[in-house]
């Protein structure tokens, strides 16, 4: 497929079910075209005023996607939902074989991939986060108005450990005195975990990005490499079926190996169109 404007997808990421999940708008750079200025990135986010969009352009090398996110605030140096909503994105196009995997070279977090399997689930393999005791921002936790039994530092995020489910699902933090925190100096967001209550779910998560522009980001999965190397000293294992609580909520199968994480769930396309305001300063490489 080549065409002279973006491809613009709304796709739902960790669900299989429209209008549920997290959703991310997905921009596709026709072959042989540039960036568009960073200014322009984030005001094309600001317009989807969607949890995240990312843009994809592919390599010289054919090597793979070049791959961006941004928030309705800023560019992200990983976002979980939005690269399983790319991949999915990639395929329901035809830019690649239903078979093939997915490779994005991101600026900050490496070569990403993703595989799909014969049931739709999506696998992503992202690196994990060093887990430490750093103390967060004086206010950051108090923000949740709730008082968690453990905090962890997964940064750029911090993570407040529950005892229970109904903890969790009942927070209703001050995302005003949250936005305070820069997110690149403080804070990205603050997660939100405990032991699930379903038997058949091992955990689940909230998480709260106000200084990033997000107030509650409804699936995310780069916090899952945070959680996975958390939840793998607690309980004693490395694989492990998740849950986000969020009001449109998703699931997540997650499992450790080594600095990886692997994060699979399912994605489908609600809207599929074209950007006609495309820069006018875009030049062919």
């Amino acid at each position: 497929m080549h065409s002279d404007k973006f491809s613009l997808l709304t796709i739902d990421a960790f669900t299989d079910e429209p209008f549920k999940g997290n959703p991310a708008a997905v921009c596709i750079i026709p072959d042989g075209e540039l960036f568009p200025h960073d200014d322009w990135l984030l005001s094309m986010a600001q317009e989807m005023n969607l949890s995240e969009t990312v843009y994809l352009r592919r390599r010289e090398a054919n090597d793979g996607f070049e791959i961006r996110w941004f928030t309705p605030g800023l560019e992200v140096k990983l976002c979980g939902h939005a690269t399983l909503a790319s991949a999915h994105a990639l395929w329901e196009t035809g830019l690649l074989a239903s078979g093939e995997i997915a490779v994005f070279h991101s600026r900050w977090s490496g070569v990403l991939t993703a595989s799909r399997d014969r049931e739709g689930w999506i696998e992503l393999d992202f690196p994990s986060r060093q887990i430490t005791d750093q103390a967060p921002p004086v206010g950051a936790i108090e923000a949740l108005g709730a008082v968690p039994r453990e905090v962890v530092c997964g940064m750029p995020s911090y993570c407040a450990i529950f005892e229970n489910e109904s903890q969790v699902r009942a927070l209703t933090p001050d995302f005003a005195s949250l936005a305070r925190f820069d997110p690149v100096e403080h804070l990205e967001g603050i997660i939100a975990t405990s032991p699930a209550d379903d038997p058949g779910i091992d955990f689940v998560s909230r998480f709260f990005a106000s200084p990033a522009g997000i107030d509650e980001d409804p699936v995310c999965g780069s916090a899952h490499c945070a959680l996975a190397p958390i939840w793998a000293e607690r309980l004693g294992k490395t694989e492990f079926t998740a849950k986000q609580v969020s009001e449109r909520g998703g699931m997540l199968r997650v499992s450790l190996e080594g600095d990886r994480v692997k994060i699979a769930g399912q994605a489908i396309t609600v809207t599929s169109g074209s950007v006609v305001a495309t820069p006018p300063y875009m030049s062919r490489s």
